[in-house]
């Protein structure tokens, strides 16, 4: 091997490094992915209440009501260990 050659395997594997901590980086970063997460939920349920605006109430109700009854639990256990 020349000197060119190892100069060139050594450019070769900094840039494979440096690619790979970038994508470690990447998924690492949480604040970011849920950034990205955050976004695609709120795309897709404006696709979903532009295409099917009933299934978007039905969704929005169901979590309602999951929501309450998880407090209406919750305040009750409350009121039974007074």
């Amino acid at each position: 091997m020349t000197t060119n050659d190892l100069r060139a395997e050594a450019r070769n594997a900094r840039a494979e490094l440096a690619s790979t901590l970038d994508a470690i980086e990447y998924k690492l970063n949480l604040p970011k992915q849920l950034r990205i997460t955050r976004r695609r939920v709120t795309h897709a349920l404006r696709q979903l209440g532009e295409d099917s605006p009933a299934a978007l109430v039905g969704i929005a109700l169901g979590a309602a009501t999951v929501v309450g009854v998880i407090v209406w639990f919750g305040a009750s256990a409350v009121v039974k260990n007074r």
